[in-house]
């Protein structure tokens, strides 16, 4: 049996027996509050700030142990930017994270360092995530080698990845990323984040640039190690199926805003916010009685330099009304399925909205 399965790592940086482990489950692995992010525009001949982009505003929801919760959302809508936010890759303008109830980043909490042996990230481009003059033997081996396990054990571990992912070691331990096709470099990259035995892999986009078939190859291997190395899953994606096949729960969101939480079969069989149900009649569908006649949306995205006032889908929703326009929506459990919250008037029985009674009453 792998030493993987036989060793976590502790706050001092060891190596520790898996009894020392937390068996609470009361907790969220993560847990994330009012979440900001905005970068500033500058120009002008001295390079003022003139804007902000609110690339995340104000984003709250949960991921426990041992599920997978799939982000989704047009290009834009800070998919990708809260994922930097959660592996603190970029400094938040506001909000917290918490790690297992340790918020990240402040005096007597979680540091940056400790929050990266439990949270690695596998990102999109393959080849630009690994090093051209390392062999991916080494590539993998470097993260328990700096935190401190001894450079043939490091090696040995790097050997055990390769073979949980599906590539012989006695072929590819030497290999140079440029003698890989993309389908093996990214099953490099996922043995390297799992190097330092994380509780949380954050996948942003970790499939979308590989052809199909070996784009299912992958998600099969992400299954399998799910449940090998008891791993939770952020998986980030553009495409819909991919994140439906995956996912337990699904969190929508547009414009830097989460419109729509919950689990995944629940959410694609009856979406309740207008962008979800956008974005879902939207996906190819190889029934001939599913043809889409019309285009779910119109127009791009607004600018998130200055995004609409109150819901920031008004501009593109065809149940837009006037409340719409004065007070942005709250995220809030549904009356009819706790599990699942919408940032939508229509579902708040006192919001104004002229639909709201007879959603409420639903």
């Amino acid at each position: 049996m792998s030493l993987l399965k036989h060793h976590v790592t502790t706050g001092d940086g060891a190596l520790g027996p898996l009894s020392q482990r937390d068996p609470s489950r009361s907790k969220p692995l993560l847990a994330i509050e009012h979440l900001t992010k905005h970068f500033p525009l500058q120009g002008g001949l001295f390079g003022r700030r003139r804007a902000m982009v609110q690339a995340v505003d104000d984003v709250s929801f949960v991921v426990e142990r041992g599920e997978t919760l799939g982000i989704v959302g047009e290009s834009g809508c800070g998919k990708s930017t809260t994922a930097r936010l959660l592996m603190h890759l970029i400094k938040p303008d506001r909000g917290s994270i918490a790690f297992r109830g340790q918020r990240v980043g402040v005096a007597g909490g979680l540091s940056q360092r400790e929050l990266h042996r439990q949270m690695q990230m596998v990102f999109q481009d393959s080849y630009a995530s690994l090093n051209p003059r390392l062999p991916v033997a080494m590539s993998i081996a470097f993260g328990p080698f700096v935190h401190g396990l001894g450079k043939t054990e490091a090696l040995r571990r790097a050997a055990e990845l390769l073979e949980a992912v599906g590539l012989e070691p006695a072929l590819f331990a030497n290999r140079y990323p440029h003698e890989l096709s993309g389908g093996q470099r990214q099953r490099i990259n996922v043995a390297r984040a799992l190097a330092l035995e994380p509780r949380i892999v954050i996948l942003d986009e970790a499939v979308s640039a590989l052809d199909k078939s070996v784009e299912a190859q992958v998600l099969n291997l992400l299954a399998d190690l799910k449940v090998r190395f008891d791993l939770t899953y952020v998986f980030i994606s553009h495409d819909l199926n991919v994140v439906r096949y995956i996912s337990d729960r699904v969190m929508v969101m547009y414009l830097g805003k989460v419109v729509e939480i919950g689990p995944a079969d629940r959410v694609y069989r009856d979406p309740q916010h207008p962008y979800t149900r956008a974005l879902l009649s939207a996906m190819p569908s190889m029934d001939p009685r599913r043809r889409t006649r019309q285009a779910p949306l119109s127009g791009d995205p607004p600018n998130p330099v200055r995004p609409p006032s109150g819901c920031r889908f008004r501009t593109r929703c065809p149940l837009a009304e006037a409340v719409c326009e004065k007070a942005a929506p709250a995220l809030l459990a549904l009356p009819s399925d706790g599990a699942r919250a919408v940032a939508c008037h229509v579902h708040v029985p006192t919001s104004g909205h002229t639909r709201a009674a007879t959603a409420g009453a639903e």
